[in-house]
């Protein structure tokens, strides 16, 4: 059996996060950097990461904080990425699989296309990330891997198809890769539920969504919505220093993984109406920031 990892030591690390510009992964680069940890932040939406990366550099300016703009739908952007990651910080020892995108809307009414882009935000884009990277993690002992996966990787509500199933990827794809990696990286899944995202804000409506319902949905989701993405960037980062497996942010969340584990079948029965309702009205969430949208 192999021996434990050492608890993680940010200090003078090199910290990957992807989905920096807003919401947890933002959190996350400030908390890294208050540790020590080198920062390369990715996402999307160019100003708002251009600010997160000057916010850190007046803080902390005796850190280096390289900013890239990706889109990481697109598989040779994500693959232009880390090349450049490895060339210009090849010390990694950590990599944050945080951005992400939703979804809503049922099935039936989903293109491929639409289902394929979560499924390349969500899920390949941490595959591809984590196997380029992973020579460079291998090569730094004590290195991380974080990928964050949603309540909705412990549930499949109705509305969430795609969202669901790529965070279920993400979960199951974390679980064996930390089994793999035991005792060379340290690997921990999370499951955020609830956290204060963008993603009511910038949510779109599924085609077959009346005008009204979506309104109204959008409320209820927002709702949801109540943990400070800082709270949960806290948590995360404790996680990493402690090598937790997983860690499943706010109350509420780990109440609904304890229901789901003992009522497998009827368990959305049990919490039905809020989650079921805002799980099929709000949607289409495309995170204009490509930041992780893991509020339920």
């Amino acid at each position: 059996m192999p021996s434990p990892l050492r608890p993680y030591r940010f200090a003078a690390g090199t910290a990957v996060v992807t989905g920096a510009a807003s919401g947890m992964g933002e959190e996350m680069a400030y908390g890294l950097a208050a540790r020590g940890s080198h920062l390369v932040l990715l996402d999307r939406d160019a100003p708002r990461l251009a600010a997160v990366a000057a916010r850190i550099c007046a803080r902390h300016p005796r850190l280096l904080v390289d900013s890239l703009t990706v889109d990481l739908a697109d598989a040779d952007a994500v693959d232009a990425a880390a090349a450049r990651v490895l060339a210009d910080h090849p010390g990694v020892t950590l990599l944050v699989n945080n951005a992400g995108v939703a979804f809503g809307g049922g099935f039936e009414h989903l293109t491929l296309e639409e289902f394929d882009w979560v499924m390349d935000v969500n899920f390949r884009a941490p595959v591809r990330l984590t196997r380029l990277l992973l020579p460079a993690l291998l090569a730094s002992p004590g290195s991380h891997i974080v990928n964050v996966s949603s309540l909705f990787g412990l549930i499949g509500p109705p509305g969430q198809t795609a969202y669901s199933a790529s965070k279920f990827a993400v979960r199951g794809f974390t679980d064996a890769l930390r089994h793999e990696l035991a005792g060379r990286v340290g690997v921990t899944a999370v499951f955020p539920g609830g956290v204060r995202t963008r993603l009511a804000e910038t949510a779109r409506v599924a085609r077959d969504v009346p005008s009204d319902a979506a309104e109204a949905g959008r409320r209820d989701f927002a709702k949801l919505l109540s943990y400070p993405a800082d709270a949960a960037a806290r948590e995360i980062l404790a996680a990493v220093e402690a090598r937790k497996a997983r860690v499943i942010i706010t109350r509420q969340a780990r109440a609904v993984d304890a229901v789901a584990r003992l009522l497998p079948a009827s368990h959305m029965a049990v919490f039905g109406y809020l989650i079921t309702r805002a799980a099929r009205l709000t949607p289409a969430g495309r995170a204009t920031a490509g930041s992780e949208a893991p509020a339920v």
